[in-house]
């Protein structure tokens, strides 16, 4: 049987993503995602860690999307988790939390909204209507 780690995301781009290609020329799109989250009440001063994921994204997908992710922006993440173990420059042992991403999509966020960046939102988004009340089935 086969296993699956899968995860889903809603944070905020911790830089610009980057935009690379593998030697055989396919297109891999890196970038990292806060995740916040805070224990407790917030009146009474509750704990806020915040997690670092790196996310990648290939293909076509990567080549549309590269414009639109932009530092701080917040961003819906559905992917595949790998936990990652490595030795740092001194020796430490370290973890990386990193996603495959199977899909993407641009939230609000840090003041942006959708028409932000060149052309409007990315072309998988262009042409739809904005949600309305009546459209929401609960």
């Amino acid at each position: 049987m086969a296993s699956l780690a899968k995860i889903i995301l809603v944070g905020n781009l911790g830089r610009d993503a980057e935009l690379k290609y593998t030697p055989s020329g396919a297109a891999v799109l890196e970038f990292t995602v806060a995740v916040n989250d805070r224990q407790g009440d917030r009146n009474a001063g509750g704990q806020e860690t915040t997690t670092w994921f790196r996310i990648n994204v290939w293909g076509k997908q990567a080549e549309s999307l590269k414009q639109y992710l932009v530092k701080g922006k917040q961003v819906y993440v559905d992917g595949r988790l790998k936990v990652r173990e490595y030795s740092d420059r001194e020796g430490k042992n370290r973890t990386s939390l990193e996603v495959r991403a199977d899909q993407i999509q641009l939230l609000g966020g840090r003041g942006e909204g959708m028409d932000r960046g060149p052309g409007g939102p990315p072309p998988e988004l262009q042409g739809q209507d904005p949600i309305q009340d009546d459209d929401i089935p609960f």
